[in-house]
């Protein structure tokens, strides 16, 4: 199958939520994954859904451990993935629903490639407390690295906060994600490469060697500060993050 065909089972499964089985062994490269990424989101582009920015994945040892992978990985934002802060999420839209604690940035300067923290800080228009809802599309949720990246590194949609200036120091914030206020995870920011930062600076080399500049007005997802946990019908999600403030969505649906 071509670059093409792999990318229309992909998006196909994403926008009918319905899972693939996995690719066979062996049968791709990151860097072949990585082209079926793209391909699948310029689908999204061409429905009408302009890119809103990046994520990045495996950013801390909790997810690399749930997941069992050792390297980061990224993926795209489309703005059909953004839900309103507070509103609802359909589970009739995902596979394997699960949601994550994250802090998200917001560009207000062009960055791309090799660039340094103070770069990175000095592109910043925000900072904020976010929720990011990833759903693999692989049947049993199992899956190898180069399937997670094919399948847009597992993005399916993200929930942000209020925008705090982007002088806020995030190393080390508290975060509790709780469902329908019983926390189901504790942690902080510090968990993210050590600094959140570190995340934006590795997005900006990432998707430069993809030839992509991260635009006035992305939005970059910096991962997962904890293991991600499955959404439960009906929960309220809530993030709590010290000095950014909070963020929420009500699950919808049936299991």
């Amino acid at each position: 199958m071509s670059i093409a065909q792999h990318a229309e089972r992909v998006d196909g499964a994403a926008h009918e939520a319905r899972a693939i089985p996995q690719f066979p062994d062996g049968s791709m490269d990151p860097d072949m994954a990585y082209a079926i990424q793209a391909a699948s989101v310029a689908r999204r582009l061409r429905r009408g859904e302009r890119l809103a920015g990046v994520k990045m994945g495996f950013t801390s040892r909790a997810k690399m451990a749930q997941m069992g992978i050792d390297q980061m990985i990224w993926g795209r934002l489309t703005s059909g993935m953004l839900v309103e802060e507070g509103g609802d999420v359909d589970l009739a839209r995902y596979v394997h629903p699960r949601v994550e604690p994250e802090v998200a940035f917001l560009l207000g300067r062009p960055l791309t490639g090799r660039v340094t923290p103070a770069e990175a800080q000095a592109a910043l228009a925000g900072v904020a407390p976010a929720l990011e809802i990833i759903d693999s599309r692989y049947d049993n949720f199992r899956f190898s690295l180069p399937d997670v990246i094919a399948d847009n590194s597992s993005s399916s949609g993200f929930v942000v906060g209020p925008w705090s200036p982007p002088d806020t120091d995030v190393s080390t914030l508290g975060m509790v994600m709780s469902f329908d206020g019983q926390p189901v995870a504790v942690g902080a920011s510090a968990a993210i490469l050590g600094h959140p930062l570190r995340s934006l600076v590795a997005a900006a080399a990432l998707a430069g060697e993809a030839g992509l500049t991260l635009e006035p007005g992305f939005i970059v997802l910096a991962g997962g500060a904890t293991a991600a946990e499955p959404l439960r019908p009906g929960a309220r999600v809530t993030l709590e993050v010290e000095r950014l403030g909070s963020v929420s969505f009500r699950v919808r649906g049936a299991a």
